[in-house]
């Protein structure tokens, strides 16, 4: 059932065969599924391009599927373009599902080139069908790794983007993932600390548990921030710690480092001054400590009088979708000037 009265925008499905994603050493698929939301009364025509960017385990479909309880996004829409609380925007929803359970949207050997996939093929292929966004007038945002996305995408892609939002998006790593390095390598040790043993025993797993996810989390990152390039290594996945006293391998370590938002605004900040709008925000509850991140970026981008919006909210860290409330609104007014 529908959680609003207002005239419903459409839901299109398109597949977009990816040459930046193949060759993956996941082995995933190269056709990927984009769900693109049009307003009601439009044909995409002129309007701006949002690109959501869903947290780990997800795919972009999520967003556009039945919510029990609540909206999904494009319901959401619905409510908030007929209420006349921001103006009518084209949203696509990529799926960048992995096998190890979600992306960070960054080109990586294991995982592939997600960010060229994004910027290079799937836009490109939106705004050609329905002849939307273009130059100052696409956005990302995304919750968790979606909000991480939009964060690096920002600074490192403001020629392409023109606004930004991110809810609780990982930053501050040594707060974020240094506390999960113990619980993998116990994990990890009763199948001989060995990484393919654990992901084979996973996939073959009747049920998966949170437990199960967090490992992956790790694993993941480690694809993302520091793949080993050894065609000897599974998948090319290693850890920054030892396997048996859990110290952080330096070197390992200062690699997932340099992906960290807390510190590439400070030398990235002048990136996000370009963009049109900037939102950031976190819950005072985050129980991966993604909030200490979250202010370190602020507190950067204040210093350096770059112009944002900073926003901290009384919840945790999960089903935060009523954010979106607050942030697209902002995005979808930024871009239509």
């Amino acid at each position: 059932m529908r959680r609003t009265s207002h005239p419903a925008g459409t839901i299109h499905r398109l597949t977009v065969e990816s040459k930046a994603i193949a060759g993956n050493r996941l082995g995933d698929p190269t056709a990927r599924l984009v769900d693109v939301y049009v307003p009601a009364g439009h044909t995409g025509e002129g309007l701006p391009l949002l690109v959501d960017l869903v947290g780990f385990t997800a795919g972009g479909p999520a967003h556009t599927a039945w919510k029990n309880f609540g909206e999904n996004v494009p319901e959401r829409l619905d409510r908030l373009i007929g209420d006349g609380k921001m103006p009518p925007v084209v949203v696509a929803f990529p799926d960048c599902f992995s096998r190890l359970g979600g992306n960070q949207y960054v080109n990586s050997l294991v995982l592939g080139n997600y960010e060229d996939f994004l910027i290079e093929e799937m836009v490109p292929t939106v705004e050609e069908k329905f002849n939307c966004g273009g130059a100052g007038r696409r956005g990302v945002f995304g919750k968790s790794s979606g909000g991480f996305g939009s964060l690096v995408h920002a600074m490192l892609h403001s020629d392409f983007w023109a606004a930004a939002a991110s809810h609780s998006g990982d930053a501050g790593f040594e707060n974020l993932y240094i506390p999960e390095f113990p619980g993998t390598l116990r994990a990890l040790a009763k199948f001989g600390n060995d990484i393919e043993t654990w992901l084979r025993a996973f996939e073959a797993k009747p049920k998966i548990d949170g437990k199960d996810t967090l490992v992956l989390m790790i694993l993941a990152q480690a694809a993302s921030f520091d793949p080993d390039d050894n065609p000897g290594t599974f998948l090319g996945l290693r850890l920054p710690v030892t396997m048996d006293t859990c110290e952080l391998i330096e070197e390992r370590w200062a690699n997932w480092r340099k992906w960290d938002p807390a510190r590439m605004v400070e030398t990235h900040a002048d990136a996000i001054g370009k963009l049109k709008a900037f939102y950031l925000d976190c819950g005072t509850e985050d129980q991966y400590n993604i909030l200490y991140g979250s202010r370190r970026i602020h507190k950067t981008l204040a210093q350096k009088g770059v112009a944002h919006c900073y926003e901290e909210f009384p919840d945790n860290h999960s089903s935060v979708d009523y954010r979106m409330d607050i942030s697209l609104p902002y995005l979808a007014e930024a871009l239509s000037r």
